[in-house]
C-alpha cells in the first residue's frame, strides 16, 4: 500500500507509540455453527472463550490469525447490542474493529474533542481500553485498548487469553493484512476514521482511500447510494488460498467474487507473503 508514513500527530502521539489492527469481531445468530465453519475452512482451533462477555448477553470464541485475532460473538438473550446489530444490518457487516495501542487514555481525550462517544470502558488488571459508539464511528464499532507487555507482538494480549500462542498456526494462516469498509462516500468516512485513529489518509494500490497502521490497514470502498456503511471484507493471508476457497464451498458458504461469506462479511484468502 502506498499510504506513506504517518505524519507527526498534533494531539500528542509520541515516538515509539504504535497502533495495530489486532482483532476483528463478527457476530452470528448462533455461535457454534460459525465456530465449526472457521475450524473446517482454516484448520484452526479456538484459542479462547471469554466468560466475561456473558455480562453483555454474549458468548464468544477467538481464533489466532497469525498475530491477529478473529472473534465471533453471538447473543444469548433478547435486547443485546449484538442482537440489535443483526436486526439492523440484516446480518451484513462486521461488528467491531479492535486496535491494540500504547495510548488509549490519550485517544479517549481525542475522541471526546471529535464528539465521538465512548460506549464502554474496559478496565481489568493489566488491560485498559475504550469502545466507541458505533453510530459515531459509522460502519462498525471501534475499540482502542492496551495490554501490559503487548509491545512484544508475541507477548500478552488480554482478549485472547493466556495461551493464545498454542493455537497459532503460521503454516496455515499468517494474518489479516487489510479490511474493507464500504460507503457511498468513501472519502468522507476515511477522513472521519483518520481523525479518530489519528492517522493520515492515503491511498491503497487501487487508488482507494486507505489508512495504514503498524499492523494491518483499512481500505474504503465505494458503494451505491443508499447502501449502509459497513465493514464489508477481511483479507486473510493463508498458505493455500485455493484450498481455503474449496473448504468454504464444501461448508456451503456463499461465494462472492474472490472470497466467501462468513458471518455477513466477505473473507478474501490470499497467498501469504
Amino acid at each position: 500500500m502506498s499510504t506513506g508514513q504517518a505524519a507527526p500527530s498534533s494531539t500528542g502521539q509520541q515516538a515509539g507509540d504504535y497502533l495495530r489492527l489486532r482483532q476483528i469481531c463478527l457476530v452470528a445468530p448462533d455461535l457454534e455453527p460459525a465456530v465449526d465453519a472457521v475450524r473446517a475452512i482454516f484448520g484452526l482451533e479456538v484459542c479462547f472463550r471469554d466468560p466475561a462477555v456473558a455480562k453483555y448477553g454474549l458468548v464468544n470464541a477467538l481464533f489466532v490469525f497469525g498475530h491477529q485475532f478473529l472473534e465471533i460473538v453471538a447473543p444469548t438473550r433478547e435486547g443485546t447490542t449484538a442482537g440489535r446489530f443483526i436486526e439492523r444490518s440484516g446480518g451484513r457487516g462486521g461488528y467491531m474493529a479492535i486496535f491494540d495501542c500504547t495510548d488509549p487514555e490519550r485517544r479517549r481525550e481525542l475522541v471526546r474533542t471529535l464528539g465521538v462517544r465512548v460506549a464502554n470502558l474496559l478496565d481489568y488488571p493489566g488491560y485498559w481500553g475504550i469502545q466507541l459508539h458505533p453510530r459515531d464511528c459509522r460502519a462498525t464499532m471501534l475499540e482502542f485498548d492496551r495490554t501490559d507487555g503487548a509491545q512484544d507482538i508475541d507477548g500478552p494480549y488480554h482478549p485472547a487469553g493466556e495461551h493464545w500462542r498454542q493455537a497459532q498456526r503460521l503454516d496455515r494462516v499468517r494474518g489479516m493484512p487489510m479490511i474493507e469498509v464500504e460507503s457511498p462516500d468513501p472519502e468522507d468516512i476515511a477522513r472521519h476514521w483518520g481523525r479518530i485513529a489519528d492517522r493520515p489518509v492515503g491511498t491503497d494500490a487501487s487508488g482507494r482511500p486507505a489508512l495504514r497502521f503498524e499492523q494491518g490497514a483499512v481500505s474504503f470502498v465505494a458503494a451505491t447510494a443508499g447502501t449502509p456503511e459497513r465493514l464489508s471484507a477481511v483479507h486473510v493471508d493463508v498458505a493455500d488460498p485455493a484450498a481455503v476457497m474449496a473448504a468454504a464451498r464444501a461448508r456451503g458458504c456463499a461465494i462472492e467474487g474472490d472470497g466467501f461469506m462468513l458471518c455477513g462479511v466477505r473473507i478474501v484468502p490470499r497467498a501469504q507473503a
